[in-house]
């Protein structure tokens, strides 16, 4: 069993507690914002239509910074999680049937997580796929026993540093072939180019604003800041850190992605074969050099490692939150890795299948979003901390948003024109 005897050391607050020791929760979850899909998702939308989609990410980072802000002072402000909530809220049948679109989409992400890590050591050794995806995983279970015996904050440092080396490693190629100007402006222009773009756009906002990530930030906020409610200036202060934490956060993951977009319609616009991670990469490496192809696969290895270790504590978080039920994280691991293995084995394309697990996110938003919305705009539950009209106006455009996007990506699914 990976549980340790003891709990985790609690951070006890102090009034004289400096902001930036506050900071550290939104970090860990802005990992599932730079995951495998995001880099199969993006490299796509670059070298296929080049600037055309940049709004997408802008729009979806600037409705993630906006969700993970409401999901972190859910948590600090009640001392629970989002799933603990929903939990003590529906029914027997509605836990579990929450539960399993939410284990599904926590499947999806682990899928992505674990591919996107193989194909990295591919890139890297040479391994065959699925003993990449044993490794990542074995070196995930690592990970999160730094968390399990440690505590909150040590796990924390290891994520940033991961964090640190993605973003080297997906944003180092813009040194040396930087985007258009032009390009980028007109990529701000709301428009689609077909069917395939709208498909590959769900895809996009799936990659961004991902529904384990919301619920695992308030979990992740309210087990690091076990004190905030003490006393109310205490609770206002560590609110006031969360708003911080998630802005900065979100920025440099948001900073991820586009260069990631912005880098693939610089270098591979018009390059055939980049339909693929490792198209892209080989691509990567006859335009800007061998350099910088090891250090973009060290990003996509770092992110594979980072995001399913992330990946893993947010199922965990959910099944405890819904079923009331703990299972040890190693159990876990061993189960959620089987399906991204078996992919592997079975030789089925890594690139589309990351796509794929992208848009059974984008389907996952609502579950996570419309709750979190009703609960942090509730008076009783959430006091002086509940959200203000205009948060409450800017969340609900983002619900129509994204609820509407999938309307359409199902509509050209089942109609054949995607």
């Amino acid at each position: 069993m990976l549980e340790s005897t003891k709990s985790p050391p609690r951070l006890q607050l102090r009034p004289r507690t400096g902001l930036l020791f506050l900071l550290g929760p939104a970090f860990v979850a802005a990992i599932a914002y730079v995951d495998p899909g995001n880099v199969a998702a993006n490299l796509t939308s670059g070298a296929t239509y080049g600037y055309l989609l940049v709004w997408v990410l802008v729009a979806a980072n600037i409705m993630a910074m906006l969700i993970q802000y409401q999901s972190a002072k859910l948590g600090v402000v009640t001392g629970k999680s989002l799933p603990d909530i929903l939990g003590e809220r529906f029914s027997t049948t509605g836990r579990r049937l929450f539960w399993v679109q939410a284990e599904l989409v926590a499947m999806a992400t682990d899928l992505a997580e674990v591919v996107g890590g193989a194909i990295a050591l591919n890139l890297l050794f040479h391994l065959p796929l699925p003993v990449g995806g044993l490794i990542v995983g074995a070196v995930s279970m690592a990970l999160l026993t730094v968390q399990n015996r440690r505590g909150q904050r040590p796990f924390e440092s290891v994520i940033i540093f991961l964090l640190v080396i993605i973003t080297i490693g997906f944003l180092a190629g813009l040194v040396l072939s930087p985007p258009d100007p032009a390009g980028m402006a007109a990529g701000l222009i709301p428009r689609f180019d077909g069917p395939d773009s709208i498909l590959l756009a769900a895809g996009m906002l799936g990659a961004t604003v991902m529904p384990h990530a919301i619920y695992l930030h308030s979990s992740l906020a309210k087990d690091r800041h076990p004190d905030a409610r003490s006393t109310p200036g205490m609770l206002e202060r560590v609110v006031k850190a969360t708003r911080w934490d998630v802005v900065a956060a979100l920025i440099l993951a948001g900073a991820v992605n586009i260069g990631m977009l912005l880098l693939a319609a610089s270098t591979l616009d018009g390059v055939a074969g980049t339909d693929s991670i490792e198209g892209a990469h080989a691509a990567i490496v006859n335009s800007l050099g061998p350099v910088i192809g090891v250090i973009f696969a060290v990003g996509l290895l770092a992110s594979g490692l980072a995001s399913t270790s992330v990946g893993a504590y947010a199922g965990a978080t959910i099944m405890k939150g819904l079923l009331k039920v703990h299972i040890p994280l190693l159990t876990r691991r061993v189960i959620s890795l089987i399906p991204a293995i078996a992919l592997l084995a079975l030789g089925i394309n890594p690139t589309w299948a990351l796509i794929v697990s992208q848009i059974v996110l984008s389907f996952g938003i609502p579950f996570a979003l419309i709750p979190l919305l009703r609960l942090t705009a509730n008076k009783e539950l959430m006091g002086p901390h509940r959200d203000g009209l205009p948060l409450r106006v800017a969340a609900l455009a983002s619900v129509v948003l994204i609820v509407s996007l999938n309307v359409v990506l199902i509509w050209l699914t089942f109609s054949g024109q995607a």
